[in-house]
C-alpha cells in the first residue's frame, strides 16, 4: 500500500491520505474545489467548482502515476440536485472513458456545492 502526496492539490483536511494506491488501483478521497495554492474554497457557478474538483483530482492520479482515462469508478455528490445539468455538462468534457458512476445529493464539508471521489487503474501495475 503507498500513500499519494502532491502539493498540486489541496491538503487533507482531515484524518485521511489524498489517495491510497493498493492492489493495482488507486483510490482518490473525496475532492472540493479548494484551491490548492490558497486552501480556501473557489466561490463561484457549479461549472467552475466542478472544473476545480477535476483538477485537484487530475493531480492526485498524476502523482499517483495514472490519469483521468484511467478511472473506472466516480462517486459525485451534489449540495443541489438542481445543478445536475450543468455539474455533467463539465463532467463529460473530463471523463471521456465514461466510468461507472454513482451522483447523490449531499450535505458537503465547507458548503461546497460539489464532491467527486474516484477510483483509477494503477499504471505502475
Amino acid at each position: 500500500m503507498k500513500y499519494v502526496k502532491t502539493d498540486k492539490s489541496p491538503a487533507a483536511i482531515g484524518p485521511y491520505s489524498q489517495a491510497v494506491a493498493a492492489n493495482g488501483f488507486v483510490f482518490v478521497s473525496g475532492q472540493i474545489p479548494i484551491v490548492p495554492s490558497t486552501g480556501e474554497l473557489l466561490q463561484g457557478s457549479i461549472e467552475e467548482q466542478t472544473e476545480r474538483v477535476i483538477e485537484n483530482i487530475k493531480a492526485i492520479l498524476e502523482a499517483a502515476g495514472t490519469d483521468i482515462e484511467s478511472v473506472v469508478k466516480t462517486t459525485c455528490f451534489l449540495k443541489n440536485m438542481s445543478d445536475f445539468s450543468k455539474f455533467n455538462s463539465v463532467y463529460e468534457k473530463h471523463f471521456v472513458s465514461k466510468p461507472a458512476r454513482a451522483c447523490v445529493s449531499a450535505v458537503l464539508p465547507k458548503d461546497a456545492a460539489v464532491e467527486i471521489e474516484v477510483i483509477a487503474l494503477s499504471q505502475n501495475v
